[in-house]
């Protein structure tokens, strides 16, 4: 199975498929048939919801949802725990409502990161039943009251903004989820990789159409500074043929220090491993961009490292 995916994930990113082995172009016609399905259950479902047929969750708070087109390494979970820990530190306690894909990793990792901070993670498929059972058991309160002339105003008569309630839902991996309502549609895009061969699953990355990039509010463009300036320019005229309106934003991967495994507090310089031999191990969605990203990591102390760096690629 594994060997599967990884033909498939081949196949979506190539641009011209008459370089691909035999194996890989028998599989195309298979992948093109479930692609075209897939296109027409797409369809069929935002049909379903544009009509009224299937109904949208509206929380009491605003929401802000992450999400992306393209499956994994977009930078999506980093950007949840951004805005998570700024909206914290801003005195508005925020709910995060993940899915739990891989069995919880990324809510634990979140968990992890967080620590201390008022935010609030809530993991299940019905992510509005699971909203409820928070806004339950802590309240909720909506932060907009508190707005005076587009400013934060602390006071209200005579009170405060209550940080233990949940004042926002962020949703990670929530563009496709269409039952709830959002203030804020955020879309990640990699830089590295944006759209594959511009093909739905299983044939592309796409979950949905670039047209999909309508709904959206803000497109922040991670890896950018793994980029070129004209590859830059070409992402974002493709982003603006779909909505001119839309803000773009770029992130990048910049790594501060290492620590360790049974202590995440510590932190170590990157410039303690000269001479030495590093092996790297990821299961990120997008391994270039961890090659990348470690080459630019060691680059400043390149002439200090005598051994070469190996790199064991595991992405999932």
């Amino acid at each position: 199975m594994e060997k599967l995916r990884r033909v498939v994930k081949e196949i979506a990113y190539v641009q011209d498929y008459t370089k691909l082995s035999t194996l890989h172009q028998s599989l195309i016609p298979i992948l093109s048939l479930a692609s075209s399905l897939y296109r027409v259950v797409l369809s069929i479902r935002h049909y379903l919801y544009h009509f009224g047929f299937f109904s949208k969750h509206r929380l009491p708070v605003p929401v802000i949802s992450v999400g992306n087109l393209t499956w994994g390494g977009n930078g999506k979970t980093p950007m949840v725990e951004f805005i998570s820990s700024w909206l914290a530190d801003s005195g508005i306690s925020p709910l995060i409502l993940t899915r739990g894909y891989a069995g919880g990793d990324e809510a634990r990792m979140l968990t992890r990161h967080l620590r201390g901070k008022a935010v609030k993670i809530g993991v299940g498929a019905n992510r509005a039943a699971t909203a409820a059972c928070f806004f339950k058991r802590h309240g909720y309160v909506d932060p907009r009251d508190y707005l005076v002339e587009g400013k934060w105003h602390e006071q209200k008569e005579g009170s405060r903004i209550d940080s233990r309630k949940v004042g926002v839902v962020v949703l990670d991996d929530g563009m496709q989820h269409w039952s709830l309502q959002r203030d804020i549609e955020i879309v990640m895009v990699n830089g590295l990789t944006p759209w594959g061969n511009h093909q739905i699953l299983p044939l592309g990355p796409l979950r949905e159409p670039l047209k999909a990039l309508g709904r959206a509010d803000v497109v922040v463009i991670h890896h950018a500074n793994l980029v070129s300036e004209h590859n830059l320019r070409d992402i974002k005229l493709m982003i603006r043929e779909v909505k001119k309106s839309l803000r773009i934003f770029f992130t990048r991967m910049s790594p501060s220090h290492f620590f360790e495994v049974g202590n995440i507090n510590t932190r170590i310089p990157l410039d303690i491993l000269c001479n030495g031999v590093v092996l790297c191990v990821s299961a990120i969605g997008s391994a270039k961009a961890f090659v990348q990203g470690i080459k630019k990591v060691f680059f400043p102390f390149s002439h200090l490292i005598l051994n070469i760096i190996c790199l064991i690629i595991l992405s999932g």
